[in-house]
């Protein structure tokens, strides 16, 4: 469920930030690519009628799959389906947690992003390993292991360690 979270926040940044630059007026079907109305076919008849934000935010959707490999798709996937199994209590906590990741300075969300790599690039044993020690700790506990690990590790500070529960 964390390793959810992280790739959400992870992926969410991307497209928030090419969200951003999009165009506030909106875009014509006929504009879009072939391989975005392929991707966006079942929205064919009512795309004139959506929200700006929602098109563009569907159309960098379809350009971020395009360009992924048969195997992120194939994970990105498998984490829609989970994410589709969330209580909606727990979807709201996630999509908090997004917004609070989206207000942290560059330079944190970066740090964030590091621990994360550092974190996926371990073997699954040992991540399993951090999890549980993770779980088991106080708040208290929990800082000084993140320094820790950061010392050890090398991996950038920003409020976000390798084992804590953004990095899972």
């Amino acid at each position: 469920m964390r390793a959810l979270l992280v790739w959400v926040l992870v992926l969410g940044a991307g497209v928030a930030s090419a969200w951003a630059q999009g165009d506030p007026a909106g875009v014509p079907w006929s504009q879009l690519s072939p391989g975005e109305q392929q991707l966006l076919q079942r929205f064919s008849d009512t795309w004139d009628q959506l929200p700006p934000r929602k098109q563009q935010r569907l159309r960098n959707g379809a350009q971020q799959w395009g360009t992924m490999t048969p195997e992120e798709r194939q994970e990105a996937k498998q984490r829609f389906k989970q994410w589709r199994t969330l209580p909606p209590e727990q979807q709201q906590q996630l999509r908090e947690r997004y917004q609070q990741f989206r207000q942290l300075p560059p330079e944190q969300r970066e740090s964030v992003r590091d621990a994360r790599r550092w974190f996926r690039s371990l073997p699954p044993e040992q991540r399993k390993e951090l999890r549980e020690k993770f779980k088991s700790m106080s708040p208290e506990e929990r800082r000084a292991y993140r320094r820790e690990l950061r010392r050890q590790y090398g991996v950038n500070g920003g409020g976000q360690a390798p084992g804590g529960p953004s990095a899972q």
